[in-house]
């Protein structure tokens, strides 16, 4: 198996060889977790997948990480760290770069994915560096409004694509944001696929399902720029 030298701590689930061209998914916990939460969907992932699970680079305490800070002001709004952000962000994008060579997988076959503020930076990642990957994967997270004057221009996101899911029943961040996420990818020229499930802040298997046909119909399309 190749080892990855990269700039953030995380467990890589290889690409089976026989399963044609390789592809890489890098997928990012929500806060408070680690690299080891969502590690264990790697196995599920279609075979043509290199798996990378990433662990966030600011500790909250021993084993739970965050992407960035954030407080919960009285009016129920959302004061983010925004140069945590921007680090976290940064590194991501050179950690996408990183593998993907060393890996030997184009731009075209890189998927980011992540739950909840994992989905976050998924989604900022996609916005502003379109073109260091193919698409994201977004599950019960929210468009930051921090990023959005930060937008690559629309011409980047042609053949792009993004999946964003949501729970009906979020009671952390509400399904509202995932409209709102919708609404702005719809101005953009990329291909918008996900819905809303039955469920709360988690993912339930149909969730998982619709995801995964995603991906694997993501993966059987022409890859050129």
């Amino acid at each position: 198996m190749t080892s990855l030298h990269l700039p953030l701590q995380f467990l890589h689930h290889p690409a089976q060889q026989s399963a044609g061209d390789p592809w890489l998914l890098v997928l990012m916990h929500g806060v408070g977790s680690n690299e080891q939460d969502l590690f264990g969907l790697a196995r599920m992932m279609p075979p043509q997948f290199h798996v990378l699970s990433l662990r966030a680079p600011y500790v909250l305490s021993p084993g739970a990480y965050a992407w960035f800070e954030f407080q919960v002001l009285a009016d129920g709004t959302r004061r983010i760290d925004e140069e945590q952000e921007r680090e976290s962000r940064f590194l991501i994008g050179e950690m996408v770069t990183s593998a993907s060579q060393q890996l030997g997988v184009p731009p075209e076959r890189v998927v980011v994915g992540g739950f909840s503020q994992g989905g976050i930076m998924s989604l900022s990642l996609l916005l502003t560096q379109p073109d260091k990957l193919r698409a994201a994967m977004v599950w019960h997270s929210r468009l930051l409004p921090e990023v959005v004057p930060h937008i690559a221009p629309p011409e980047a996101f042609a053949g792009k694509a993004l999946w964003v899911s949501h729970g009906s029943a979020d009671n952390v961040i509400p399904p509202s944001a995932a409209q709102a996420t919708r609404e702005l990818a719809r101005g953009l020229p990329l291909a918008l696929s996900g819905s809303d499930f039955p469920g709360a802040h988690e993912i339930r298997p149909a969730e998982l399902q619709g995801t995964l046909a995603w991906l694997q119909a993501l993966s059987a399309q022409p890859t050129a720029p």
